[in-house]
């Protein structure tokens, strides 16, 4: 039977993880938004418990990137850069209440395997192991654009069920719900430079 395993992302795992974004974003998503070896290895320096990957029967397969912010910083709704101090997580802090999700991603011939619910598991946990008071995140919404629809209206019908998004559709199925659109979020024109402000409450919390 296929098992997902996830585990701490160490340096070994970083062309990995390199090669598996480019697989997952391909253009028109800009080059220039996408990690490098130095960016990860930076990521592990600042927040190693943050940093995971996916392996599927001996191959990695998804890996996911986190941060923590102040329960300010969460409450200012910022563009991604400014949340995260940029493609270093510069802006992370020790003492943050919310785990911010930077970025997950899943090889395309692995998706539908449960890799992506695997990620959010261990990211769940991790809030619960530190008492924080969420898991947050922004979501890319990919098939905003064709929609022709603002990405706040579109953002709520995918939320009710009445459309299905490639991205923001399977992260609501992970038990995320929708606060609110972030518009000028990053360059991505497919979501129309939005994104989805989710979040996953704690039991104890919610």
């Amino acid at each position: 039977m296929t098992s997902v395993i996830v585990r701490a992302m160490t340096p070994d795992d970083f062309d990995a993880v390199v090669a598996i974004q480019r697989e997952c974003f391909p253009a028109p998503f800009p080059e220039d938004q996408l990690w490098t070896r130095e960016h990860l290895a930076s990521h592990l320096r600042r927040f190693p418990e943050g940093q995971f990957v996916a392996e599927l029967d001996g191959a990695l397969v998804g890996s996911a990137s986190s941060a923590l912010i102040s329960e300010e910083t969460w409450q200012r709704h910022l563009p991604w850069e400014q949340t995260l101090g940029g493609f270093h997580l510069t802006s992370h802090e020790s003492n943050g209440t919310t785990l911010y999700g930077a970025d997950i991603r899943v090889a395309p011939l692995a998706r539908g395997m449960g890799v992506g619910r695997g990620l959010y598991a261990a990211r769940f946990e991790l809030v619960e192991q530190l008492g924080l008071v969420r898991y947050g995140t922004a979501c890319r919404m990919p098939d905003c654009l064709a929609s022709g629809l603002a990405p706040a209206d579109y953002a709520v019908e995918v939320a009710a069920g009445m459309r299905v998004d490639r991205t923001l559709t399977p992260l609501l199925r992970f038990g995320l719900t929708l606060v609110e659109v972030v518009h000028e979020y990053m360059p991505d024109e497919e979501s129309r430079d939005a994104a989805a402000l989710l979040e996953w409450r704690p039991a104890s919390i919610a």
